[in-house]
């Protein structure tokens, strides 16, 4: 049997109406299960401030029932592989959304309960009333259990499938999302080479790369510069999915640009978001397609720490080890 801990992730975005926010999170789960595939915790939310709090459905976070990375999991022979899907996502133009998918409103003295099979995982975050990106601490409990057998699952993505190369194809895209995709993934091709050139005559600290990843040292700049070495042009080369978000049963389509499976390196799958983004530019098309090819586990498992060029620049600044794995610190750069 493989004894477990679970804990959280956890930042929150979300309106608030005033300067008293509280937040208490518990987690519930059994005491034992047969693997993870039939594991799943209640996740317990409760305004405990004095204000109503409008929260953001960030894919990462308990909010979200998308099987992204947010419980963290481990054992005392490892941390099992994550299994689950990577999503960009820009919380501050979720913000700006009128489709109530986006939110979560809690009352004071409000909780709301949701399950979570740990089968699948996620993360948090929050937004003052002046717009401005901030964080809340919630009061967590984590929990023990015991698995007796597999600590992945089988998901409804991985498929065994050869990673070879093909031409550029498309699943349930139109005729005009097709061109735009067309456009988007030779533009960003165009990123990729241009950072590619860029590191390949990097020997020391230089602003661009600073901004992004942090005080230069050697094996972290030889990390990034594989990731994007890796990534070479797989952008023209690869599976666009323009149907699979719209029946997703737990991806806010609207306010997602796009997602993929880290261990299937052929596919990406295109939301809402993605859509009414520019070609190029920040959290554009391009950028979109630069971050989801990072995340594959071919080309360096890069994850999803922070959303936003804010945040990633700070992470630059307080955690290098953490910003060179970060799929927007790579977009950005």
């Amino acid at each position: 049997m493989n004894a477990i801990n679970i804990g959280l992730l956890f930042s929150l975005f979300a309106f608030q109406v005033s300067a008293a926010p509280g937040l208490a999170l518990d987690i519930a789960a059994p005491s034992s299960a047969v693997d993870v595939d039939s594991l799943i915790v209640k996740a317990s939310l409760k305004n405990t401030g004095d204000v109503t709090l409008k929260l953001l459905n960030d894919p990462r976070s308990v909010l979200s029932k998308a099987n992204t990375n947010t419980f963290s999991i481990s054992s005392a022979s490892g941390t099992p592989k994550f299994t689950g899907l990577r999503v960009k996502y820009v919380p501050s133009q979720a913000a700006k959304s009128s489709n109530s998918s986006a939110f979560t409103t809690l009352a004071p003295g409000q909780t709301i309960e949701i399950d979570h099979n740990l089968a699948t995982l996620n993360t948090f975050n929050y937004i003052d009333e002046s717009g401005e990106l901030k964080t809340i601490e919630a009061s967590i409990k984590s929990h023990q259990l015991k698995v007796a057998g597999k600590l992945a699952t089988t998901n409804r993505y991985t498929v065994t499938a050869s990673v070879t190369r093909r031409a550029l194809s498309f699943t349930g895209c139109s005729a005009d999302q097709q061109s735009q995709i067309k456009e988007a993934a030779t533009a960003s091709d165009a990123m990729v080479s241009n950072a590619n050139s860029y590191l390949s005559g990097l020997a020391s600290g230089k602003p661009r790369y600073t901004t992004w990843f942090g005080t230069f040292d050697k094996s972290r700049y030889n990390s990034v510069a594989s990731h994007f070495k890796n990534i070479g042009t797989d952008a023209s080369s690869m599976n666009y999915d323009c149907s699979d978000c719209l029946t997703h049963p737990s991806m806010d389509y609207p306010n997602t640009y796009a997602y993929v499976d880290p261990n299937v390196p052929t596919k990406i799958y295109l939301c809402g978001a993605f859509w009414r983004a520019p070609t190029t530019g920040t959290d554009s098309k391009a950028g979109t397609i630069v971050h989801e090819n990072s995340h594959f586990v071919a080309n360096g498992a890069v994850e999803d720490h922070v959303y936003g060029q804010g945040d990633a620049q700070a992470l630059a600044k307080s955690n290098p080890a953490q910003a060179i794995m970060n799929a927007d610190s790579h977009e950005y750069l």
